[in-house]
């Protein structure tokens, strides 16, 4: 498939999500970008709202009505909107990847629950597979649809699922503490969003009740409990999640775990350092990386396991889980266009 070129859309161009598609794709080999949405920036060039590409690319936005057929469409709208259009778009490619919430969740009722917004294209949502590779490379490269998965759901998802496969831990004791970077937001501007107010807080905004909580219980069959932050960082997302292990287990026990499952992957690295600076994952080297960082630690005193992980939110916490499901949807090497090592010192 080395050679295979396909084309592909972009619904939903201008936000970030939009423009690091944008930056992944047109390095891409196997890709040619036929067309970018946006509603608000229609005919004007997408380096005005990605300045990153600047004599990158000459592609100009089109007004979302005048999108045509594509051999595969990536939505990248706000949540609540992309099942509004679902069966257009469906017309228009016979392959879609959404990187939006509206059909990560299987249950209607249970994506009513924690979104708050009625669900109009319910039929479409057991159509949709999961875009968390990891666990579901097989049916991703079967599927015609795929919904990438929430930020913080994917490197919770990634963090958990070999422990509790592998029944190392209490499934129904899981405490995840998530540090939000203020991308995460997305582009829309808020109170909480004007620089005055976001620079230099750690600031507690769901304490409980956040909405990922369905797309971690859905994946991993286990009751999770999370608290987010948001705190001063552009980029990045640090989850410390505290469990429950089970009795007499050891760390030769956690690494068999990660490595039975994650040895071979090729974007999953377990961290933990004896010494030195970074002996723990940290988001600050993972911008622009498609990689997740997992790292733990076994506390027999207070008979806890915490585990810690990091990604790019932008990168493999959205736009480049998108892409590497576009890989294996599409039969090519899974990492290409995603070999970006990051930058040190950043």
């Amino acid at each position: 498939m080395k050679n295979k070129q396909i084309n592909v859309s972009i619904v939903g161009g201008s936000g970030y999500a939009g423009g690091e598609l944008l930056r992944i794709l047109l390095g891409h080999p196997n890709v040619k970008i036929s067309q970018v949405t946006s509603r608000q920036f229609a005919n004007q060039p997408v380096s005005t709202i990605h300045p990153n590409l600047r004599k990158i690319t000459d592609l100009m936005f089109i007004d979302p009505g005048k999108l045509s057929e594509c051999d595969l469409l990536f939505v990248a709208l706000p949540n609540g909107i992309s099942m509004q259009y679902m069966d257009k778009y469906k017309k228009l490619s016979p392959k879609i990847i959404d990187l939006g919430a509206d059909f990560r969740i299987h249950d209607k009722k249970t994506f009513e629950f924690w979104y708050h917004k009625t669900h109009t294209s319910p039929k479409l949502l057991e159509s949709f597979v999961n875009g968390v590779a990891e666990l579901h490379r097989e049916d991703i490269k079967k599927s015609s649809f795929v919904a990438t998965a929430g930020c913080e759901a994917t490197v919770s998802i990634l963090a958990l699922y070999p422990l509790i496969k592998n029944k190392l831990i209490s499934p129904e004791e899981i405490i995840i503490d998530a540090k939000m970077s203020s991308s995460q937001a997305g582009m829309k501007f808020s109170f909480s969003s004007h620089h005055p107010e976001r620079a230099g807080s750690v600031r507690s905004y769901m304490p409980t009740g956040h909405r990922h909580t369905a797309e971690i219980e859905q994946e991993l069959g286990a009751k999770v409990a999370i608290s987010a932050t948001a705190i001063d960082m552009v980029r990045g997302l640090l989850v410390t999640i505290h469990t429950v292990p089970n009795q007499n287990i050891s760390e030769r026990d956690i690494w068999k775990a990660y490595r039975g499952i994650y040895g071979q992957e090729p974007f999953i690295r377990i961290v933990k350092e004896s010494n030195g600076i970074y002996r723990y994952p940290e988001p600050k080297i993972l911008q622009g990386t498609n990689f997740c960082d997992i790292g733990f630690e076994l506390d027999t005193h207070s008979n806890r396991l915490v585990i810690i992980g990091a990604i790019d939110n932008l990168v493999k916490g959205t736009a480049g889980q998108a892409v590497q499901d576009m890989n294996l949807m599409c039969g090519f090497e899974e990492t290409t266009g995603l070999e970006f090592t990051g930058l040190h010192p950043i």
